[in-house]
């Protein structure tokens, strides 16, 4: 677990891949935490949680660039076929979900960027409608930014309340391994 790791993983999550962020950013603080860590034998955290939050932000703008670029770039036509398209279907995607993005986007206007970097399943596509309607690139970068910053936040308090929860955690691991997996 490093800083590299986190930002690429983040990277990952933000843009049209599917990928959860809530199994980075927890884990990460969860590890962080833990000051017996064999990653801790001196005492010192591998990493630091607020630098975790920093750059898994830092790794979600890198991936609603991606789509905001390619989108703006692509167009409309191109990314509702490659949406249709069998490899868009392996990613998740369809039509329907990027046009259900574009219309909450249109519906709530700019700031509908920072609002739906909180919102799972919009989080990963919010990027493709402000690309597709060429947003000013700064207010698309600082809603983005503020939208991704609380949300790794939270998930940094999650995977803090979880590492005071560490007995609870390992007796139910095998329970708690297969959900993560299903979700």
């Amino acid at each position: 677990m490093n800083y590299a790791s986190i930002t690429a993983l983040m990277t990952i999550e933000s843009s049209f891949i599917p990928f959860p962020s809530e199994v980075v950013i927890p884990p990460a603080v969860y590890v962080a935490s833990e000051p017996t860590s064999a990653l801790c034998a001196t005492g010192n955290y591998p990493v630091d949680v607020a630098l975790i939050v920093l750059f898994g932000t830092i790794g979600a703008m890198l991936g609603a660039v991606i789509n905001y670029l390619l989108s703006m770039w692509l167009g409309r036509p191109i990314i509702y076929k490659f949406a249709d398209s069998r490899v868009g279907h392996l990613l998740l995607l369809s039509s329907e979900k990027v046009q259900k993005a574009e219309n909450y986007f249109n519906d709530h206007g700019k700031v509908s960027t920072f609002i739906g970097r909180l919102i799972p399943g919009i989080r990963q596509l919010i990027s493709i409608p402000a690309g597709l309607a060429k947003m000013h690139f700064g207010q698309f970068m600082l809603y983005t930014f503020l939208g991704a910053f609380i949300w790794n936040t939270v998930l940094a308090l999650l995977g803090y309340i979880a590492h005071g929860q560490a007995d609870l955690i390992n007796q139910y691991s095998h329970e708690l391994s297969i959900i993560i997996l299903a979700l």
